[in-house]
């Protein structure tokens, strides 16, 4: 079975993406490694151009965490 490198997610901010892939993995934020990718962008007055927010999460191998 091959081990997972990492997860790319995104949400409405940053936390919100690193919560959805910490759901995703079944892993506790000290058991991952977090790479913020972009952050969210708002569109000016609520109009068209919002992006959302990016992030890499990948789990800690047992010598990482330790």
């Amino acid at each position: 079975m091959k081990k997972l490198q990492y997860i790319e997610i995104e949400g409405n901010t940053v936390e919100e993406a690193i919560s959805k892939a910490l759901v995703a993995l079944k892993l506790s934020r000290k058991n991952v490694k977090i790479q913020i990718l972009s952050e969210e962008k708002k569109g000016l007055f609520g109009m068209p151009g919002a992006k959302p927010a990016k992030v890499r999460v990948s789990p800690l191998s047992s010598k990482e965490n330790t």
